[in-house]
């Protein structure tokens, strides 16, 4: 019976706090992701510096590093201000539970003295004896009962309080306790910044030393993004010509065989299974997987600021994943290969479909699949090609096909990156 009440007296203090323990543990997930973040890009950091001295890769390795930890100091001081509200609420709970517990002791107090001076049992039956009926009698005899009973159950109320203000003294103590552990994990959080930006500073200053280099290397590598762009647009124009020419060969069939039935008014892409592979695809919207098994964003979705030129943007149809070298490349989501083909100086390009989404995978020093091949999520189809800095470097794209029209999609919003 004790063990039982203790379990619902913790229940109770648990309940009380769920709220605030909810978003705690949504907290410690993010923690936990960009902790993730930081120890993938600390390993590609030790491969690079281990290449190359300095190079613009290690810079936006460092500048991710230094994001990533900046968030995690925004959630070490999120995960602060609610231990101490907890701890504040919690220290109210003990005062008022105190207070309580002052006051049944009096009130126990007073029965006690009450009962001392009723001790005497032939007195408790004189008083139920000397009653004028026997229903009077009755109502004091129940009388008797109920104080005895009341005795009883301040006892239990005193005793279920002292417990409670354990369990809360012991549950302020725990949160002290995980808020002093987060305040060290931020104290070494911050310095590993100071660390880090003093390494953003020297390789700053060594690459802004090539502007001349580096712009060159801007404009070779928009190149090679058009190139992609225009090869990647060709090929999906390509196929749907093909589903377009197949269309109006299966028309022509019908209407020989049926004379007087309309051919189908518009171009259609998609079946009746391809609408469910789209609605599917839509569905993982934010929950697809990494196109690689580890990596970090080195450019992200559309314009992008360069991180040592002034003034200087790029823009990007997709985003860039820098990784190990070698690293192998996957599919983000079942589908099928609709085109294998190479870029001078940018590797090869897989495009997979799935439904009216077309998934892209550019900078492979080699494909393991073919146009027609069925692929699996997660299913390795290629490795990636090596840059300058000694790591790999994919090129992810996401796009929408509506008719005869593509546009490119921000995978982010599609990839848990």
């Amino acid at each position: 019976m004790k063990s039982a009440i203790k379990f619902l007296l913790l229940a109770s203090v648990i309940s009380s706090g769920v709220f605030g323990q909810g978003k705690t543990e949504n907290l410690k997930k993010q923690q936990k992701k960009l902790e993730r973040k930081i120890s993938n890009t600390r390993s590609l950091l030790k491969k690079v510096t281990s290449t190359r001295e300095e190079s613009l890769s290690e810079l936006q390795l460092i500048n991710n590093q230094i994001q990533s930890r900046e968030g995690l100091l925004r959630l070490y001081d999120r995960q602060v201000i609610l231990a101490e509200g907890f701890i504040r609420q919690k220290e109210i709970d003990v005062a008022t539970l105190n207070e309580r517990v002052l006051k049944l002791k009096e009130q126990y107090k007073a029965m006690i003295l009450h009962a001392y001076k009723t001790r005497n049992k032939n007195g408790q039956m004189m008083f139920v004896l000397s009653a004028e009926n026997y229903y009077e009698a009755q109502k004091r005899n129940k009388y008797l009962k109920n104080v005895t009973a009341l005795h009883k159950k301040q006892v239990a109320l005193i005793a279920n309080d002292q417990q409670k203000i354990k369990l809360e003294i012991a549950a302020i103590e725990l949160e002290k306790t995980r808020k002093k552990a987060v305040l060290t994990q931020k104290r070494i959080e911050r310095e590993e910044i100071e660390v880090d930006r003093e390494k953003q500073q020297r390789v700053l200053n060594t690459i802004q030393k090539k502007e001349a280099q580096l712009l060159a290397e801007i404009k070779t590598n928009e190149i090679k993004k058009q190139q992609i762009k225009a090869r990647i647009a060709e090929a999906i124009r390509k196929e749907l010509a093909e589903i377009e020419r197949k269309r109006k060969e299966a028309a022509r069939k019908r209407r020989a065989a049926n004379p007087g039935v309309p051919d189908s008014p518009s171009f259609t892409d998609e079946s009746s299974e391809g609408q469910i592979v789209s609605k599917n695809f839509e569905n993982n919207r934010g929950a697809l997987p990494w196109p690689v098994e580890s990596g970090a964003i080195t450019e992200r979705f559309g314009k992008n600021k360069h991180p040592s030129l002034n003034d200087v943007y790029t823009n990007n149809n997709g985003v860039d994943i820098s990784c190990r070298p070698g690293a192998e490349i996957r599919a983000v989501f079942a589908g099928k290969v609709t085109a294998v083909f190479p870029i001078p100086g940018a590797g090869k390009v897989v495009i997979l479909k799935h439904g009216n989404y077309r998934t892209v995978y550019s900078n492979l020093k080699e494909a393991y699949v073919s146009i027609g091949d069925e692929v699996k999520i997660k299913s390795n189809i290629g490795a990636v090609m090596n840059q300058d800095s000694g790591l790999g470097q994919l090129h992810f794209e996401i796009h929408f096909v509506s008719g005869m029209t593509t546009k490119s999609l921000n995978p982010s919003l599609w990839v848990d990156l």
